[in-house]
């Protein structure tokens, strides 16, 4: 007889609970959340176990391959499909839980969430921190910005290399207000300078990368960009089809139909990987607004756009990534109309041309 596990796991503690073909419970513990533990816990029904199912989460890299590695069967659950299928529990426990895993594993209903692999895992870290780092040093700025407002300084003209030597004169007769700004600047000063190595070790990545350089002959489409979307796919295979990588990062439109009365086509899902999407649709924006050449996806934006802008973008948005993934499936190089001369890559700033240039 086959039997079915399911873990719920936790940052200590993962509660197992193991079912029988006919739904019978066979076991229910909580184990330390490490891979042996969880493992031997699970060893009397090595022989017979045939799924043993988690929900995707963050620790999910690490575990995953783990359980694998020692002969479990896991499988790594799509976690909006698992909370609809437990929503109906009164009671929500992490026993419960495991329960209901398990009998998701039981009855097969259940999707599949892919686990990638710990290279793109460091590419996501990598790309995640550069992030962070860009946001906090904006953050600091703004604050700086809107604090000297209270004293009359408007600095909304004021470029970035001219930013610091503007708040340091707007602040010299004022010794307190001086001294504050001066820390908020040299904190400004090392996010930007941290912000920096982090930018430059992203494309010096890039330029070793044959697929990312492929990526970047789409007008519009920089390192920042051909990286992150080569870490999220990560596997082409994964996918049968190119446009269903368009679904799966959220940039197609929900539906909602009942009878034959109701038939709504929505707003795109916003599902998935929101850096994708948004990489994709700033890549899509330089194309159709900054690109000076003209290429078949410009043209066709360019008729969407005369009814409406953003919409024109999201869907460029879209089949760039239909294009990116058939490239990266068929092996092909991006061929449609020759680049212009002057283009502009809101992407790839023109110290990371001559990065690449240099590393290629």
């Amino acid at each position: 007889m086959a039997h079915f596990a399911g873990l719920d796991v936790s940052i200590e503690e993962t509660a197992v609970c193991v079912v029988d073909e006919a739904g019978a419970v066979l076991m229910q513990c909580s184990v330390a959340t490490e891979p042996e533990a969880i493992a031997a816990a699970l060893a009397p029904f090595a022989a017979t176990l045939k799924r043993a199912g988690h929900e995707a989460g963050a620790l999910s890299p690490w575990l995953h391959p783990g359980l694998l590695a020692l002969g479990i069967p896991v499988v790594c659950l799509e976690t909006r499909q698992v909370r609809a299928a437990m929503s109906a529990q009164r009671n929500k426990t992490d026993t419960t839980d495991a329960l209901g895993l398990a009998h998701l594993m039981r009855t097969g209903w259940f999707r599949q969430a892919h686990v990638k692999t710990d290279g793109a895992y460091r590419l996501k870290l990598l790309l995640t921190h550069r992030r962070n780092l860009k946001r906090k040093f904006l953050d600091l700025e703004n604050a700086i910005r809107h604090s000297l407002k209270s004293f009359g300084v408007k600095l909304h003209k004021v470029g970035r290399a001219g930013f610091e030597q503007a708040v340091r004169e707007a602040c010299a007769e004022d010794a307190l207000t001086a001294e504050l700004m001066d820390c908020m600047l040299a904190a400004r000063a090392a996010l930007w300078r941290e912000y920096l190595k982090l930018h430059d070790l992203v494309v010096k990545l890039v330029a070793r990368d044959e697929l990312c350089r492929r990526f970047m002959a789409i007008p519009g489409v920089g390192p920042v960009t051909a990286l992150t979307f080569a870490t999220a796919v990560d596997d082409p295979t994964r996918f049968r089809r190119s446009r269903d990588v368009a679904a799966y990062f959220g940039l197609t439109s929900k539906r909602w139909q009942s009878g034959t009365s109701i038939d709504v086509q929505g707003r795109i899902s916003k599902a998935g990987d929101p850096d994708v999407r948004r990489a994709l649709y700033e890549a899509a924006s330089a194309m159709l607004t900054r690109y000076k050449g003209q290429t078949a996806l410009k043209t066709w934006g360019q008729k969407i756009a005369k009814r409406c802008h953003k919409k024109a973008v999201v869907a460029m948005a879209r089949k760039l990534a239909v294009i990116m993934h058939a490239m990266w499936r068929d092996g092909t190089i991006y061929a449609d109309r020759p680049h212009a001369e002057g283009t502009a890559d809101t992407a790839a700033t023109v110290k990371d041309r001559k990065l690449l240039g240099a590393h290629a």
